[in-house]
């Protein structure tokens, strides 16, 4: 049996069963409690037992898990605290991703892959410019329009604000009110950073399912201290695009002794916060399903309910670092997170949330059959790898000969929607002067139609045309599913 050594007390150890690691799980506390370096242990622990990991660094102090760590008094006392024997400094195989292209390689995704509800919410529309969205993700969908970038999607919008009269009885009305909306939004999303996302080449997923030659799973390491300063809903965006890719994407696996993926999401409030009840609905079903896959998910936060309790009820590993009592509501939070955990009649679990120090938590795990064990209170392990960032040099050096290195560097920047959609217009006028009217007539829209039927199939010809045509089906958190 696999197992992810937690830490221990009273020099004896607890782990949690890698059987159990697809029922997902939480990591909360208060700032400066701990939370990282125990992420940091988890992610070695699967690591270790060859299971891939994704995770994100929000404060920028996660990168030494590529490196060794060091032996000192204060570890070797943790050591035997905690019960654990044949402890080594190792740092763990890692990939170093970046949105922005800085501290790792470039991160990219199609946008047509979003899907209508999840740009959306990205977006932050009301119900009206969603559905306009929608109609927007639907003509593009029938005449082969691929949406890829940000100018692709200012162009299907221009396209209908100009053509609305002809395409209101297929796809309903839309208003140029809704339409400028959605674009001023798009000037904002870009002012965030997101042209840096939306493009090819899009991120492959077995990119993020690799195992080294010794057999380890390797760490990818998304540097996200900008992201989540600069658009904390392009974080959020990512991370459940990314789910739901995976999602559908991998097969079922059934029953495994341990996942084939692990996925940690740091600041997982954001996914969460203002999200409208359609996406939440959707967030809901993938984390109840997705375990099926062999993947399991662990949300990192400040306090539990930071999480819908949906969502909240599908987790088996609690850690639970400290909360802080300071007025009568905060006392309410600590009550309510204590009932989330099984009794122990040994403690006290209410006061102790209050009392524990940085880097002892509660923890409860699933035994074998599933159920939650009682609550205990452990001191959590250190880390083999280095606790705090690599240097600059290092990072560099690691990247630079990282197994993708090359893949994703370079953007490409295919005939999409904007070039149809500009061949289109040419194709109603071939000699255009200043001084003439282009004609509006049927022919000349039927002229639109032929063009972008000519130029779709062009790209369905080819194997990466298939692929974005099948992008254009949308992804499971807001588009048809991908056939």
């Amino acid at each position: 049996m696999a197992e992810i050594i937690l830490g221990g007390s009273r020099g004896n150890s607890v782990a949690m069963d890698a059987a159990m690691a697809n029922r997902h799980g939480i990591i909360s506390g208060a700032t400066g409690s701990g939370k990282t370096v125990t992420l940091q242990i988890l992610a070695e622990g699967f690591s270790r037992i060859g299971v891939p990991v994704f995770m994100a660094d929000i404060k920028g102090d996660l990168s030494g898990i590529a490196m060794p760590g060091s032996r000192s008094q204060k570890i070797e006392q943790r050591l035997v605290e905690t019960g654990i024997s044949g402890f080594e400094p190792a740092g763990s195989p890692s990939i170093f991703w970046d949105i922005f292209a800085r501290e790792g390689h470039p991160v990219r995704a199609a946008m047509s892959d979003l899907g209508p509800l999840l740009l959306g919410s990205l977006l932050e529309l009301n119900d009206t410019q969603t559905g306009v969205l929608y109609s927007a993700f639907k003509i593009a969908d029938n005449h082969g329009l691929l949406l890829l970038d940000l100018k692709d999607l200012r162009s299907l919008l221009i396209f209908m604000s100009e053509n609305g009269a002809e395409l209101k009885a297929e796809y309903g009305n839309f208003s140029s009110a809704s339409i400028g909306a959605i674009q001023r939004q798009l000037l904002v999303l870009e002012e965030q950073g997101a042209e840096y996302f939306f493009g090819e080449p899009a991120l492959d997923l077995n990119d993020l399912m690799q195992i080294d030659s010794s057999g380890n799973g390797v760490i990818s390491l998304l540097d996200a201290t900008d992201l989540v300063s600069k658009s904390p809903r392009l974080y959020a965006t990512f991370l459940l695009w990314l789910l739901s890719e995976i999602y559908e994407r991998l097969p079922e696996k059934g029953d495994l002794d341990r996942p084939e993926l692990v996925l940690f999401f740091d600041e997982a409030h954001l996914l969460f916060d203002r999200a409208p009840r359609p996406l939440l609905d959707k967030i809901e079903q993938v984390v109840r399903l997705v375990r099926s896959k062999g993947i399991g998910i662990y949300f990192i936060t400040q306090s539990p309910l930071d999480i819908p309790e949906q969502v909240l009820g599908q987790l088996g590993l609690r850690i639970q670092h400290v909360l802080r009592a300071f007025t009568p509501r905060d006392r309410k939070t600590i009550a309510s997170v204590a009932d989330t955990f099984r009794a122990n009649p040994a403690i006290d679990t209410r006061q102790c949330i209050t009392e524990l120090g940085i880097g002892e938590a509660l923890v409860s795990t699933l035994d074998a059959k599933g159920m939650p064990t009682p609550v205990r209170r452990i001191l959590i392990r250190p880390p083999a790898s280095q606790i705090g960032p690599l240097s600059t040099e290092q990072r560099a050096e690691r990247i630079s000969r990282s197994p993708v290195h090359g893949r994703y560097e370079t953007r490409i920047d295919r005939e999409s929607a904007y070039e149809l959609l500009k061949q289109g217009a040419e194709a109603t006028d071939p000699d255009p002067q200043p001084e003439r009217t282009i004609s509006r007539s049927p022919r000349a829209r039927q002229s639109i139609g032929e063009t972008l039927v000519k130029s779709a199939a062009r790209s369905i010809g080819t194997q990466l045309g298939r692929q974005l045509i099948r992008g254009l089906m949308g992804s499971l958190l807001g588009g048809r599913p991908r056939r």
